[in-house]
């Protein structure tokens, strides 16, 4: 809006607005954004968000007047003073966001509030069915429901590709809605798009499950929980990752699709969201008190998280590496261990399973062929092709191999270092770029001998990955040089100069 018909209308920059369509009577709430160039007195632009919603065309005519104040505001401004929320103060913060009520730093607000004055048991609970009750939900006739979840932080963490075939083969239902990759090297949502589509509503989800007893999808495309993505966008600049909202954020999910019984694997290592083992029975504790109060039954591993699972990092390469266990492949055993103890557990917990005997029971499964048939049927009833095999997936055709400078054992992996290479080289979004392990810890090298090798779809990509890699040396093997000081040296009056 020009900023003299915003004086006249007594509104500033960022206060809210109703519009309202004189033509079809239909109304929205926005923010404000004047200039004294870019709209004539007037006139108002909106955006495309905006105009769709009351289907404006250009030049209609539209209402203009001053929005009334949520009153979720007061509620974030509580909980900034350190209150204690209520069910329906908290449920009208969520349904604010929902409705795009709250601005992007309001929301911002109520996400560093609840990180700076940690919500309590009952806020989270709060907090979880709000979530719940402003979007969609899935409700199956028959059960036990099965759901599987890892918290991340770890790179190659591929095993729902192979867990929940082994899960749905053994005859239980399980509808995993999945994640992309925020800050890692790809989501599971991101790795099952590899092979097929992976955007469905709530109901074209449990239409496809009733079917093939499972689906592999991504939750965002389903408004199941639609205030999780709101919130998760607003911490992603933070890096915040508030242990309340995220038991709601996964809790939420799986109430949501009416979940019995769910396995949560917590990677604990140094690179991890949880860094020791006491922190991840603390974090396991809090996900079984919440899934009491949903009447779910939650149990928990606490995993190994200081080395990527399996070898393979990044969308294409981690499907080849699912695959190739999936068709009867014995390695890497990283990857079929964690998958058979995780898928194990909700076998237990569903009562196909004596306890402890869960892991083996999911490994038969996995050698018997039945996942794999599960798998490509799941694939097939999302819109892909149901006789891929690992043969038919390619990594970018752009790669370079690092190899061990000196002779010695791998000694130490660094995720984080592994990751950003990964993301530099272009994955996610490129699915064939990636890092594919030749070497983790423990491994003895001979100099020369390869330790990884990086993959991308475009050149460029690559070149600046290699850069990266050099400079961050994810793998470190024992005696390795990692510098000298000083790093130059000229010849000067017949003396060493440093520099």
């Amino acid at each position: 809006m020009h900023e003299n018909d915003a004086k006249t209308l007594g509104i500033l920059p960022g206060d809210r607005v109703v519009l309202t369509s004189t033509s079809t009577g239909k109304a929205t709430a926005d923010y404000l954004y004047t200039t004294s160039s870019l709209i004539k007195q007037g006139f108002i632009g909106v955006y495309f968000q905006t105009g769709t919603k009351l289907n404006l065309t250009d030049g209609e005519q539209v209402e203009v007047r001053a929005s009334d104040r949520p009153l979720s505001l007061d509620y974030i401004r509580n909980k900034m003073d350190g209150k204690k929320l209520t069910r329906e103060e908290i449920r009208t913060i969520i349904s604010d966001i929902v409705l795009d009520a709250l601005s992007p730093s309001e929301i911002t607000a109520f996400v560093v509030s609840s990180y700076i004055n940690e919500l309590d048991m009952d806020e989270i609970e709060s907090l979880t069915r709000a979530m719940v009750e402003t979007g969609d939900q899935i409700s199956f006739h028959t059960g036990p429901i099965v759901d599987k979840h890892s918290i991340g932080g770890v790179p190659g963490n591929k095993i729902s590709l192979i867990v929940v075939p082994i899960i749905a083969a053994s005859g239980l239902i399980i509808p995993k809605t999945s994640s992309r990759a925020i800050t890692g090297a790809g989501g599971t949502a991101d790795l099952m798009e590899v092979l097929c589509p992976v955007k469905f509503s709530a109901s074209e989800v449990q239409e496809m499950t009733m079917k093939a007893g499972a689906v592999i999808v991504w939750g965002g495309a389903t408004n199941i929980a639609p205030a999780d993505d709101k919130i998760i966008i607003q911490e992603y600049p933070f890096k915040i990752d508030q242990i309340g909202q995220m038991l709601a954020s996964v809790m939420a999910k799986k109430y949501a699709i009416g979940a019995n019984v769910v396995a949560i694997d917590i990677p604990v290592g140094r690179y991890c969201k949880v860094h020791s083992v006491e922190e991840g029975r603390k974090l396991a504790r809090q996900f079984i008190d919440l899934g009491e109060r949903l009447n779910i039954r939650v149990e928990c591993a606490l995993t190994y998280g200081d080395a990527p699972v399996g070898r393979a990092i990044g969308p294409k390469l981690e499907v080849k590496e699912a695959l190739n266990v999936l068709e009867g492949s014995d390695s890497p055993r990283s990857l079929i261990q964690k998958s058979c103890v995780i898928a194990g557990i909700a076998l237990e917990l569903a009562g196909k399973a004596n306890r402890g005997e869960g892991a083996n029971i999911a490994l038969d499964i996995l050698k018997s062929g039945k996942a794999l048939k599960k798998f490509l049927e799941i694939v097939a009833i999302q819109g892909g092709k149901g006789d891929i095999s690992s043969k038919d997936i390619s990594p970018g055709e752009h790669y370079y191999i690092v190899r061990a400078d000196t002779t010695g054992y791998v000694i130490d992996l660094n995720n984080h270092s592994l990751i950003t290479i990964a993301r530099t080289a272009g994955a996610p979004n490129d699915q064939g770029a990636g890092v594919y392990l030749h070497a983790k810890p423990g491994t003895s090298l001979s100099k020369g001998d390869p330790i990884f090798t990086i993959y991308a779809d475009r050149k460029w990509r690559l070149e600046k990955a290699t850069e990266i890699a050099r400079t961050l040396r994810p793998v470190m093997v024992e005696g390795m040089l990692i510098d000298r000081v000083p790093q130059v040296r000229e010849w000067n009056l017949g003396r060493f100069h440093n520099k």
